[in-house]
């Protein structure tokens, strides 16, 4: 069946219930954008899985399946807040009209560039925007604005994967071959990766492929759902965390020692590879052992399954967040993707080697311009010929285009002048789809660097923690409410159709863009409605002629194809004005040559340094990593208002072997207090043998007091700016409730941060 527009399913005549439609589109939550069928016709709205969308083929996660529910959730934002005290934080948030909630927004601009420059007022994107407006936030930021502060809260899940992609490949997309391959490789190896919990419509590919025989290997220091799957078929490898990348290079060092390198492909195909092999060297199995926790057996075991796959049929190598949130997570995908080359894998049927983004658009945000770093069509924005095609496209002098900003974390770290208030940070912010004070590293100092902000405008459809230190809240449209494109994990562009039409009151992202810009001083010549239109299928045509010959050209995607197709691959070219052939797109990258200047893929050279924060036996004994659970998604502002989400995970819980819940007289379901250099927070506890003794497993999608990220390092992969989010040094306490049951402490509650200290 193909994609079409809304089908009637049920209806009535004049007089009775309004008419019912079925459209078809896709969920709101992960990179997979699983095909579902919503139901509507007035509200509430319905929804199933649509059987015929080839990446999920009828299955639905738990959140999938709820989606519907916060279209018209009680705690939705309907109306524009503001202080009722204008720049006092303390008063509260107020309904105010769209006109005043405008105005108090230019005007918080206009008076920021005035005194600071046009720098100080800043853009914070998220992964979930669709490509329409990504790209229509980068142009606003740098045309309207004229700002290079702008980022996106995908730094925090991709960068790693594309600065390695972009350095071997020669190009960034998440998996340079459909999902749909996994059903015909021989081995499959995960580092870093649970897609049993977080994405469970994908495992059917790799349960075809076990069916067939399959082994599959993974990486990961908890014996999750998908890792318990190695364990049956194939081998799971438990390393301490932050300690991936030795583990990769060793298994780099077993394959050229063992013989089990394609030397035919790696002459063909490569360039650098006995650099990258003897860097590797060095780390011969039983030192592997010692620094990782894997024992040797295991690591050879896991080398020859991959690599017997490969000159049986094909294996696949993915990564993870586990190996690229790190401070050295561009080394750990660089490492990977030696070891994909070192075996033959890229580029043949059944084989490859891909990284697995988690967010809805985490993929299309980057390249279209919310990097601060980049333009559309994954253009670098340092480049004179690149900036010269956008701008032509945008109507404006190249000159007028700023040059590249901070990365994301950077940014936030120097709001309101930095720690000391002098700095040229950012002073005026203005945040789309993102809830920092719950996602970002070090997030206690996050939350400083916002309250030190002289004006915080958030847009958002829930008064997420970051929206309640905001001075003005504009409300917006949810994704079944407006149409736009996404690109999923496999560089499938598709199409989210408008289902129903948002409350009264709610306007989306490109109205709010718009009527900002009617606001503002545009460059000379600028029309606003012609450089923001309003329509999301004028801004893709925009975007498509940005994109066109850059690394990520949509050129020849169109809304047509994308209703008729299901989903088009880029890199999609257009290739005949005249009505002729069109290109097909590219499901399958890499086939021939790879898109690097000879052609070839180009080994790096990899060295190991050790985890950024050390343990101290005194203070922070253990190693602290965290993670995603099934029933949540991101910072849990939508799924945490999910009640049937919420039963099935009510809490974030503190996964811990039982011998250190022993050491510490802690019992399933106590109260623990985490602490780490930079702050604390409060967990239920799961003993679990699932989880390597000496390290604790904590979720991220909670505020409260269980915000995970209050905790994690803040240390920057020099590469792609990634922080150090899975390896960090904790302590570990029983918190006593004070002879309350632990049970019925509330951890939703936000914590007194008067009382509370630098536990540096």
């Amino acid at each position: 069946m193909l994609l079409s527009t809304p089908v009637v399913r049920a209806g009535a005549g004049s007089g009775q219930r309004p008419v019912r439609t079925t459209t078809r589109t896709h969920c709101p939550y992960c990179s997979l954008q699983c095909g579902i069928l919503l139901t509507a016709g007035g509200r509430p709205a319905s929804l199933e899985p649509d059987p015929d969308f080839p990446t999920n083929r009828g299955g639905l996660c738990s959140k999938g399946w709820t989606a519907a529910e916060l279209l018209d959730h009680p705690d939705r934002l309907l109306t524009p807040l503001a202080r009722a005290v204008p720049g006092d934080r303390t008063s509260p948030l107020v309904e105010v009209t769209w006109e005043e909630a405008l105005e108090r927004v230019v005007a918080a601009i206009t008076a920021t560039q005035a005194r600071h420059g046009r720098g100080a007022v800043g853009v914070f994107g998220g992964g979930g925007l669709t490509n329409e407006k990504a790209y229509a936030l980068g142009k606003f930021a740098r045309v309207a604005l004229r700002t290079s502060a702008i980022d996106y809260n995908g730094r925090f899940c991709m960068s790693s994967a594309a600065g390695a992609m972009n350095r071997v490949f020669g190009v960034d997309r998440g998996l340079p071959f459909p999902l749909a391959d996994l059903a015909d490789a021989d081995a499959i190896m995960i580092t870093g990766g649970n897609p049993a919990a977080t994405m469970p419509p994908a495992m059917q590919f790799f349960d075809a492929a076990r069916s067939r025989g399959a082994s599959l290997v993974v990486v990961d220091p908890r014996r999750t759902p998908t890792a318990a799957a190695a364990a049956a078929q194939g081998v799971h490898l438990a390393p301490v965390p932050g300690t991936d990348l030795p583990l990769l290079l060793g298994m780099l060092h077993v394959a050229v020692h063992d013989g089990f390198v394609d030397h035919d492909y790696v002459e063909a195909r490569t360039t650098g590879f006995e650099a990258a092999a003897a860097a590797a060297a060095q780390w011969w199995p039983d030192r592997v052992e010692r620094t990782t926790g894997v024992p040797e057996g295991d690591l050879r075991r896991a080398v020859r399954l991959l690599a017997d796959a490969a000159r049986r049929g094909g294996a696949v190598m993915l990564s993870g967040r586990g190996a690229e949130q790190h401070a050295n997570g561009t080394d750990t995908v660089l490492a990977q993707a030696n070891l994909a080359l070192a075996l033959g894998l890229p580029g043949r049927p059944g084989s490859g080697f891909g990284t697995v983004t988690g967010q809805g658009n985490g993929q299309g945000g980057r390249e279209h311009g919310l990097k601060a770093d980049q333009l559309p069509g994954y253009r670098s924005i340092t480049d004179s010929a690149a900036r010269a095609h956008v701008a032509d496209v945008w109507g404006v002098d190249p000159d007028v285009l700023p040059g590249p900003g901070r990365s994301a974390y950077e940014m936030l770290d120097a709001l309101g002048g930095g720690e000391s208030g002098t700095g040229d940070g950012v002073r005026t912010l203005l945040l789309l789809a993102s809830n920092p004070v719950v996602s970002a590293p070090d997030a206690e100092r996050v939350r400083r660097r916002l309250a030190a902000l002289d004006h915080l405008v958030v847009v958002d459809f829930f008064l997420s923690e970051t929206a309640a230190l905001a001075d003005v809240v504009l409300p917006t449209a949810q994704w079944a409410e407006e149409a736009g494109t996404m690109t999923t994990v496999e560089g499938r562009v598709v199409l989210r159709r408008r289902a129903l039409a948002p409350p009264d009151g709610v306007r989306d992202d490109l109205e709010l863009l718009n009527a900002l810009a009617h606001r503002l001083d545009l460059p000379d010549g600028l029309d606003a409605d012609a450089a923001f239109p309003t329509d999301p299928e004028a801004v893709f045509t925009e975007l498509r002629r940005a994109s066109a010959g850059g690394r990520a050209d949509y050129s020849g995607i169109t809304y047509t194809r994308l209703e008729a197709e299901q989903g088009v691959f880029w890199p999609c070219p257009q290739q005949d004005d005249d009505g002729g052939e069109q290109h097909p797109g590219t499901p399958r990258l890499f086939a021939e040559s790879f898109p690097t200047h000879d052609g070839r893929a180009q080994c790096a050279v990899v060295r190991y340094t050790p985890r950024a924060e050390r343990t101290s036996a005194a203070e922070f004994p253990y190693v602290l990593t965290t993670g995603r659970t099934m029933a949540q998604y991101q910072s849990g502002t939508q799924t945490r208002r999910v009640r049937q989400l919420v039963m099935a995970d009510p809490d974030a819980r503190a996964e811990l072997h039982p011998d250190l819940a022993r050491r510490h007289g802690v019992a399933d379901g106590d109260l623990v207090r985490l602490t780490t250099r930079r702050g604390s927070a409060l967990f239920r506890a799961r003993v679990t043998k699932d989880i390597v003794t000496g390290t604790v497993f904590v979720p991220f999608h909670w505020g409260g007091m269980s915000v995970a990220n209050a905790l994690t390092d803040t240390r920057l992969d020099p590469v792609s700016r990634m922080p150090e989010f899975k390896a960090c040094a904790v302590r570990l306490e029983r918190h006593d409730p004070g002879g309350a049951d632990p049970e019925a402490v509330d951890l939703r509650r936000e914590p007194d941060r008067t009382t509370r200290g630098d536990a540096r």
